[in-house]
């Protein structure tokens, strides 16, 4: 399960970003609460979250032109920098009394536009990390754990703060977690080889290149497809949380803190399940399936009154999603082209981070008037209905796969069709 710890490399990254995204987690659950305490108002929270997300829709294709172009390392270590000054300004405006909605619409703009940067820099940098990439598999899901740890830590040590302290301090802390994954970037010796070299071509025949990859019919596309949907329509339930346990389940910031722990407590449960495979073979079937567990998890918590069972309701829709997401992340890293990762990766995260601002506005702007129970329900629903589509061409896309999987050599190259379903269907069963 920890295949990948034995390169010092990501060692020191798995360290780094499990402290700074501790300190990410309490700034999401502080933001979300302050725009509750502000304006108790479902659309203001999605407008907030939506100033925090779009820029990853905006910028996403071009982000991707700049990290197959950069040196990684050094380009983290700006960004990260730039994040941390990001939290201090949030924890200034908060602590000095100048809490406002406005501020922190413009400060969430500008985070946003750092992250539209920093994850598919960062998604692109472990195979720089990780020399074989039959490991690459092991440091995605083990990046998921990490993720999903930080997750669960992160909200309720934030709950506890905010009730002491105020919501200030949790931006203060966030600030001050970033040193920790700054000094690992900087600890770390990156060697050169087997790293694709930059694009030579013009910025818009990458960009180009990068959108038709991303669009041809394949694999690719019906990855990317499915997770569009269930981030458009099915994660903008994390933007209602605080409504729910707060007039709905008639809780404070420990309950808003109960119920984001228990979505990252079985997100963390699904990740470490994925790091235990012993191979990539067999995901393609696991997408649709998490996918449908993540939509019922959330029809559920619609409609529960009752903070345990919302728990729980939560807990089973944040192990569906972590898996739909870490299987599909490690599907496309697999079969890309080592000189297109990055801009497939942006691709990805445009798909999964891009569209979750426009599906917040609109969770938000429709609970108004009809109720954010509904609403959530109807997201669940349309993400179940995307699941059966994707499983109905499953057998088109393992057909697709394979050539692929037997010319990288995770598939041995062998001489007829029924060796080949004997072996996938022994990889499935495993």
């Amino acid at each position: 399960m920890v295949k990948a710890f034995r390169y010092r490399n990501y060692r020191l990254f798995f360290l780094g970003q499990i402290i700074s995204l501790c300190g990410t987690w309490m700034t999401n659950m502080a933001t979300g609460w302050l725009v509750y305490r502000l304006t108790g108002s479902a659309l203001m929270l999605g407008v907030v979250t939506c100033a925090g997300q779009i820029p990853m829709f905006l910028l996403g294709p071009f982000s991707g032109i700049l990290v197959d172009r950069v040196n990684k390392r050094r380009a983290l270590v700006v960004i990260q920098s730039l994040s941390m000054l990001q939290s201090f300004a949030l924890a200034a405006m908060t602590l000095g009394g100048h809490a406002s909605v406005t501020g922190l619409i413009l400060l969430n703009l500008l985070g946003g536009m750092i992250t539209a940067f920093d994850i598919p820099m960062r998604q692109s940098f472990v195979i720089e990390m990780i020399e074989n990439k039959a490991d690459l598999g092991n440091a995605i899901a083990l990046n998921s754990t990490m993720f999903n740890a930080a997750r669960f830590i992160g909200p309720a040590i934030g709950a506890l703060v905010i009730a002491a302290y105020g919501e200030g301090w949790c931006f203060l802390i966030d600030g001050f977690s970033y040193l920790a994954v700054i000094a690992a970037f900087l600890a770390m010796t990156i060697h050169p080889n087997g790293i694709a070299r930059p694009p030579r071509g013009s910025a818009l025949s990458d960009l180009t290149e990068g959108w038709h990859t991303v669009c041809r019919p394949g694999p690719i596309r019906r990855i990317i497809s499915l997770l569009a949907l269930t981030s458009l329509l099915g994660t903008p339930y994390a933007t209602l949380v605080p409504l729910f346990a707060g007039s709905i389940l008639k809780g404070g910031p420990h309950t808003l803190g109960l119920l984001m722990s228990s979505a990252g407590a079985g997100a963390l449960l699904g990740a470490a399940w994925l790091a235990g495979r012993r191979s990539v073979l067999g995901l393609g079937a696991v997408i649709p399936v998490a996918v449908v567990f993540f939509g019922g998890g959330i029809i559920g918590f619609a409609f529960s009154r009752v903070i345990w069972l919302s728990m729980i309701f939560l807990f089973v829709g944040g192990a569906g999603l972590m898996i739909q997401m870490a299987s599909s992340n490690t599907i496309l890293q697999t079969i890309v082209d080592n000189d297109k990762r990055g801009r497939v990766m942006s691709f990805y995260m445009m798909a999964f981070v891009g569209t979750a601002p426009i599906g917040s506005l609109m969770a938000g702007w429709i609970s108004e008037r009809i109720g954010a129970p509904l609403t959530l329900a109807i997201g669940g629903t349309a993400c179940i209905a995307g699941a059966a589509l994707f499983f109905s061409g499953l057998e088109e896309l393992r057909e697709s796969i394979r050539p692929i999987y037997r010319r990288i050599g995770i598939l041995p190259q062998i001489e007829t069709a029924e060796e080949a379903a004997s072996i996938l269907a022994f990889e499935e069963r495993d």
